[in-house]
């Protein structure tokens, strides 16, 4: 075997243990889970999620995900926690351990003080059988039969299995909130997922000059209101301002292909009737999906009385970093 498909081999391998110890997962949501779960849900208080190690690190990405989805959390690294930093823990609070042993002396330290202060205890743990496991109120299993590691020491299965445990604790809790599109936007108002879930079409167009003609208009004017407003389209109105149209730069260079003589030529005979609409209350990203399934790269902006408000274009979304 070459060097490069040992590599290959002992990646694959890592993954197949690791997926292999998560699959066994689902045989340990017992009782005890659904109702730690129901207990947070229920809770007037934070959750406070510790650990030591690679435990710790594990611990702060089940915080960060349970902050963005309702759940108020700290972190609290176990070794910090025995030398002051229990004090940020409250009795309406609920403490989770993670740790794979049960065993190490941070945590036989740390257990006792917590059920001290009277807060309720949740372990993550592999070994049901460790102090952790039997000083806790209740048991979320994340055990597992060895490490991805060749040595069976570096912590691969096990911080896997304690991250897929932290996140079904968390999207189960994510449902029993209810939590929707627009709560999950008002945790992630920051970068292009933020503005997906919030940005609408009204933050948009509004920054544009809104072109318009009419009907009678020639192709001169056209010409001008579409190079002057800079958004290669422009909408063509009746008398009273309803829409009757769209005229693009591509229907301006159809019509210069088929036509020699242009001085008759009015915004009626150039426009396009199936032009494509889009409320100013849309979500901005659908605008997105609107002009990607049409292939086109404006759409007209009305209110919900079908008034002309403006263009957004696609440049306009791309500016925000939407996609």
């Amino acid at each position: 075997m070459s060097f490069l498909e040992k590599i290959k081999e002992t990646a694959k391998e890592t993954i197949k243990i690791e997926s292999l110890a998560i699959k066994k997962l689902i045989d340990y949501i017992d009782d005890d889970f659904a109702r730690a779960v129901e207990l947070i849900y229920k809770c007037h208080g934070r959750v406070i999620i510790t650990g030591i190690g690679k435990s710790a690190n594990i611990s702060q990405k089940i915080v960060a995900s349970l902050n963005s989805t309702g759940t108020p959390s700290i972190f609290m690294h176990a070794a910090d926690a025995i030398h002051g930093d229990l004090g940020i823990v409250l009795k309406d609070d609920i403490v989770i351990c993670i740790s794979k042993s049960g065993n190490t002396p941070e945590i036989k330290v740390l257990v006792p003080l917590i059920k001290n202060i009277g807060t309720k205890l949740i372990a993550i743990v592999s070994n049901v059988n460790s102090f952790l496991a039997k000083k806790s109120d209740f048991i979320l299993r994340a055990t597992v039969e060895k490490e991805a590691c060749p040595n069976n020491l570096a912590p691969t299965s096990s911080t896997t299995a304690q991250l897929v445990i932290g996140d079904a604790l968390t999207v189960a809790l994510l449902k029993l909130r209810g939590f929707t599109h627009e709560d999950f936007a008002k945790f992630h108002p920051g970068g292009s997922l933020g503005k997906k879930l919030y940005m609408r079409v009204s933050d948009l167009y509004i920054n544009n000059d809104a072109p318009k003609v009419f009907l009678k208009d020639k192709i001169k004017t056209i010409i001008l209101e579409i190079s002057e407003k800079r958004l290669g389209a422009t909408a063509v109105l009746d008398k009273k301002n309803n829409i009757c149209g769209i005229i693009t730069d591509g229907d301006l260079r159809r019509m210069l292909e088929k036509n020699e003589i242009l001085e008759n030529i009015t915004a009626n005979d150039i426009m396009s009737i199936n032009y494509k609409s889009i409320f100013k209350d849309e979500l901005a990203v659908n605008s997105f999906y609107l002009m990607k399934k049409n292939n086109i790269t404006q759409l007209i902006v009305i209110d919900e009385k079908n008034k002309y408000l403006g263009i957004l274009h696609l440049h306009d979304i791309l500016k925000e970093g939407i996609i």
